[in-house]
């Protein structure tokens, strides 16, 4: 996968998580509409947990485009790192819904291997 393709689909990733917990949360469409001066409803479980794999999701998700952006723009060759990160964070989210909780610790493990490995790939 290319690092654009990676780029893309981290956005694409990132919409899917905003989806998910704007669907999920329980709000109704009344309020999503709203100028929600009115606390929102309280989400169900799994409208939490999107909620919560969201907010994780955009813990990394800055590192991981100005990784993939200084890749792209200085032509350096990113191996299979921003692939590894694009599939561990697509594999999480699932994972992080069902209360998977030890496969999806290993998981998000590997996409921070993933941005670690991408510092250092650009630094040499």
């Amino acid at each position: 996968m290319s690092v654009l393709a990676c780029l893309e689909g981290a956005v694409l990733l990132w919409l899917v998580h905003l989806l998910l917990q704007a669907n999920l949360t329980g709000a109704s469409f009344s309020y999503l509409f709203s100028s929600r001066d009115e606390p929102p409803p309280q989400p169900g479980l799994v409208g939490a947990r999107a909620a919560r794999a969201f907010r994780n999701y955009m813990e990394s998700f800055p590192a991981f485009v100005a990784l993939d952006l200084a890749f792209l723009a200085t032509n350096h060759p990113a191996g299979i790192w921003p692939t590894l990160w694009i599939a561990a964070r697509i594999v999480y989210l699932p994972l992080y819904l069902f209360s998977v909780v030890y496969v999806r610790t290993a998981v998000w493990l590997i996409s921070i291997v993933a941005v670690v490995a991408m510092l250092i790939r650009l630094a040499l």
